[in-house]
């Protein structure tokens, strides 16, 4: 199945029916009063997270939904029945944003999550509510209201706890499917990846983290050049980067280190935050390079590229370095998860410490 991330689409909620303004007609029953019932409400628009779907495909051609509208009431107190709602299932990771506003209406972030995105208009009231001591036989009855009408921007980004990061042809998709369940296309050429990739990598019982390869990314990238950029918001949801590089590339004439620096280049230029992540260096296809060779090539690779955070050496193909660069992903990703739990809860405490200090003041004032 295509992969696709964005979408625009049109979603249009139910009008309320109309109200009846209808008498009382019965034989021996002169004078029988108002008995027109109130209109149906119009039907929502609801979007759910789903996590068995992983594109935004089905929005891509089917872009106007449309929810029921309310009946109208009828006489002998008949109220309207109110219109059906629509669901619309979407990945978990969709950003829901209007497309005039810019407002984000929701961030679907877990599986069945649920919200409202085009609210029904209300039913319109029937004319016994206006029956009054003055005005026994009332004439007034009122409209349904209109139905919530948005066009709407989707965004997926992908929820990994891992991005791989790395020209074409770095080995991300090998490593990728080394290391996890993910079975990506691999061949010897640049743009294998055309879409991104998740895979889920077990540690150990119920210890696992999620890793998202994209295509690589070439100079150029944010300004549009290759197929990387349109796919690195789906980074920006990660905890640290790998980012990958060739250190036996097949072409002589390839600098490895201006590969990585053009990389690091194309981050900040796409997103400051982005560049601002933690980014772990990973050197691979060390099977490639003559063992009497590495150490020299390792050393003047990271003097050059001017690294001081965490190296790995690693040999996707062969599996070398890998099963200990998995570990300590798990045990960062651990330990950042709990610090900004604590973080959380702190900040929670303090904002109770305070509203307790005003209290007291106002009190004591």
């Amino acid at each position: 199945m295509k992969f696709i991330d964005e979408a625009r689409i049109e979603v249009i909620a139910g009008d309320g029916g109309d109200g009846s303004a209808s008498m009382r007609r019965e034989k021996f029953v002169p004078f029988g009063g108002p008995d027109g019932g109130d209109g149906g409400r119009g039907g929502s628009v609801y979007a759910v997270a789903d996590r068995n779907i992983n594109t935004l495909i089905d929005y891509r051609f089917a872009k106007k939904h449309q929810a029921r509208n309310g009946e109208n009431g009828r006489g002998s107190d008949c109220y309207g029945k109110g219109g059906e709602d629509i669901t619309l299932r979407m990945p978990v990771g969709t950003i829901i944003s209007d497309q005039e506003t810019g407002e984000i209406i929701a961030d679907l972030t877990e599986h069945n999550q649920q919200v409202l995105i085009a609210q029904g208009g209300a039913g319109g009231l029937g004319n016994l509510h206006f029956k009054s001591s003055t005005n026994r036989a009332p004439r007034q009855k009122t409209d349904g209201k209109p139905g919530e009408r948005r066009m709407l921007k989707l965004e997926l980004k992908v929820l990994a706890d891992v991005g791989l990061l790395g020209m074409p042809n770095a080995g991300k998709s090998t490593f990728i499917s080394s290391v996890s369940n993910a079975r990506p296309k691999i061949a010897d050429y640049p743009f294998t990846t055309l879409a991104p990739n998740l895979g889920v990598v077990r540690v150990g019982p119920s210890k696992s983290f999620v890793i998202a390869d994209i295509p690589g990314l070439i100079e150029g990238a944010a300004e549009g050049a290759g197929l990387g950029h349109r796919f690195l918001r789906h980074l920006q949801r990660t905890g640290v980067l790998l980012h990958l590089v060739d250190l036996a590339p097949f072409d002589e004439n390839v600098d490895p280190v201006a590969d990585a620096k053009a990389i690091v280049g194309e981050l900040r230029k796409y997103d400051e935050a982005l560049y601002e992540k933690p980014r772990w260096l990973v050197l691979n296809k060390l099977d490639m390079v003559p063992e009497e060779e590495r150490g020299a090539r390792v050393k003047d690779f990271i003097e050059r590229f001017e690294w001081e955070g965490p190296v790995y050496e690693i040999s996707a193909l062969t599996g070398q370095g890998c099963e200990a660069l998995t570990y300590a992903i798990f045990d960062y990703i651990s330990q950042h998860s709990d610090a900004s739990r604590a973080a959380e809860a702190e900040d929670l405490a303090a904002d109770v410490r305070f509203r307790d200090d005003a209290a007291s003041k106002e009190a004591n004032e």
